[in-house]
């Protein structure tokens, strides 16, 4: 499945970006340990795939990677969010239908650290409400978290390239 997995960091000179591909990435610490953080650095990883889902690796100058998934269920599903995301998430069993014939398709139940952008402009809540809101893909999530996060600019020159 393609994928989109965008670097945005951040240092006291302001944002940098770059889009990169996952993978020979093997697991979340190698993503982390690839970001190269120095002090006083602030790297967010978005990654999407087929425009199904929305991962965000936040790791700072202690290399200890925050994680967020916009659907557990991707972790079923998707190999990438397997790779990335399982062991840094909790268990979660599905939610148990009480009639399996007639139930709709659940909304998408996101997990993690929902307030891992809280400084950057968007709080866990209104991460949420992106991720759920009807007819936003991840990509326009993304654009939506970097335009709060003050770095819209170089996400857009990321996407001319």
């Amino acid at each position: 499945m393609p994928h989109t997995a965008v670097t945005m960091s951040r240092t006291a000179t302001g944002w940098t970006g770059d889009e990169d591909t996952l993978h020979d990435v093997e697991d979340l610490d190698s993503l982390a340990d690839s970001l190269h953080v120095g002090p006083g650095t602030t790297s967010v990883v978005f990654i999407e795939e087929d425009d199904e889902w929305l991962g965000i690796v936040r790791v700072t100058d202690d290399l200890d990677p925050r994680v967020f998934l916009s659907d557990r269920r991707v972790l079923e599903t998707s190999d990438l969010a397997q790779r990335l995301f399982a062991d840094a998430l909790p268990v979660v069993p599905p939610p148990t239908p009480e009639d399996d014939d007639d139930t709709p398709r659940p909304a998408a139940e996101a997990i993690g650290d929902t307030d891992l952008l809280a400084d950057l402009g968007t709080s866990g809540d209104v991460l949420i409400e992106l991720c759920a809101e009807e007819g936003l893909l991840p990509s326009d999530v993304l654009s939506a978290l970097c335009e709060r996060a003050g770095c819209l600019d170089v996400l857009d020159q990321i996407r001319v390239v």
